[in-house]
């Protein structure tokens, strides 16, 4: 899995890791749901229920890793 993490953009700003997201263990949003089924359809996976959305971003990573989208 690719490192979350990077160092600071010009303008001061970070991404944080999922895991240290304050929301992150809320339901992944409605986007988030439904960019990872067309993901996980176009990598012939499935996408378990219930997902937060700390989860649900590493998912989508990992799924635009395996498909080449995104990045």
């Amino acid at each position: 899995m690719a490192d979350r993490k990077s160092s600071a953009p010009e303008d001061g700003n970070r991404v944080k890791d999922p895991e240290d997201w304050t929301t992150g263990d809320e339901p992944a949003t409605g986007a988030q749901e439904s960019y990872l089924h067309t993901l996980a359809t176009e990598a012939h996976e499935d996408v378990p229920d219930g997902l937060t959305k700390a989860e649900a971003s590493q998912r989508i990573d990992d799924l635009q890793e395996k498909t080449g989208r995104g990045r």
